[in-house]
């Protein structure tokens, strides 16, 4: 036994779950693990984030916060903050991915969570937590960099010019203030299929979520589009526009022309990032899986290019990473 599985065992034991059967629930793209726990007819999960490469306070956070609004995130059954395990309410299997693979009902599904976020948008200043850190340029300039620090070099067969990534990441600060020019709230950052679930519970609390331990304050446009553009999935346009026109009714102040430009930009800026991140995922942690994403957020990021606030953007895109570049780095 290692000292991590001591430290697990001894978790479980003081939180009344010493006896449980213990199975792989799934595993993701940071170093979390989960397993689910059954004990004669109990269930839980078991959240394993081993400092110091995950911390599972904000995780902590930002659930209690989601619970005091009234939404589904899991329940917190026992916490060891300091050794990065937490044991968790058991949502169950009915994640959207699955209900969407096996039929479910598309446009019901997305209307929920499209619900979802608009309630929450819709609490102004009591969406987010006192103090949450800001999605600042220094996050999203980090973010989009990736682009050019781990495609490219895969892609291109060389290390990205300095000068080439000083005029990307230029652009980019050109472009944040237009991301921003919308009302700010409580961004979750991966909200999109595989982080939500159906549950069988009333109103917007049949919609369960999960991963926000990345929440910070941001343009209300994000969440929005990472469901609607999603990396991992295949929406038409038609939904796509039904989505945003059910999110928009609750708006009517909302400057429709700042929502359009907001959304092109944080789109390609998400884009980009996810393209980098796909690729590091790879080359650097052996995790080659996420690489067959990446034709599918190209087409993504190259519809967002087509706004006309990011008509500069295109072109550095078109000039440095050609069409014929633009393909699917070797595992």
């Amino acid at each position: 036994m290692t000292d991590r599985d001591a430290l697990i065992a001894a978790f479980l034991k003081r939180a009344g779950w010493g006896a449980a059967e213990r199975g792989r629930l799934a595993g993701d793209a940071s170093f979390r693990h989960y397993d689910r726990l059954k004990d004669g007819e109990r269930r839980a999960v078991l959240m394993d984030a081993p400092p110091p490469k995950e911390d599972v306070r904000p995780f902590v956070r930002i659930a209690m916060h989601l619970e005091r609004l009234g939404y589904s995130s899991p329940r917190l059954l026992a916490v060891d903050l300091d050794n990065g395990l937490l044991l968790l309410e058991d949502l169950g299997d009915d994640t959207y991915t699955r209900l969407l693979d096996n039929g479910g009902d598309e446009e019901a599904l997305y209307a929920l969570a499209v619900d979802l976020l608009a309630d929450l948008h819709g609490q102004g200043e009591q969406a987010i937590p006192l103090g949450l850190a800001p999605y600042d340029d220094d996050k999203l300039l980090t973010e989009a960099a990736l682009l050019t620090d781990w495609y490219m070099p895969a892609m291109l067969g060389a290390e990205t010019a300095k000068a080439v990534r000083a005029e990307y990441l230029s652009l980019w600060r050109e472009l944040i203030p237009v991301a921003q020019a919308v009302p700010d709230t409580l961004v979750l950052r991966d909200f999109h299929v595989d982080n939500l679930m159906k549950l069988p519970r009333e109103g917007l609390a049949a919609c369960g979520l999960l991963d926000f331990q990345d929440a910070v304050t941001g343009p209300v446009t994000y969440d929005l589009m990472s469901l609607l553009e999603d990396a991992r999935r295949d929406l038409s346009p038609q939904l796509v526009a039904a989505m945003i026109d059910r999110y928009l009714a609750r708006f009517p102040a909302l400057d429709r022309d700042a929502f359009a430009a907001s959304w092109a930009v944080l789109a390609a800026q998400r884009h980009a990032k996810v393209i980098g991140i796909f690729t590091r995922l790879c080359k650097r942690d052996g995790k080659p899986g996420y690489l067959v994403h990446i034709p599918r957020v190209w087409r993504l990021l190259d519809g967002a290019c087509a706004h006309p606030a990011l008509a500069r953007m295109k072109g550095w895109l078109d000039r440095h990473i050609p069409l014929q570049a633009r393909g699917v780095p070797t595992p």
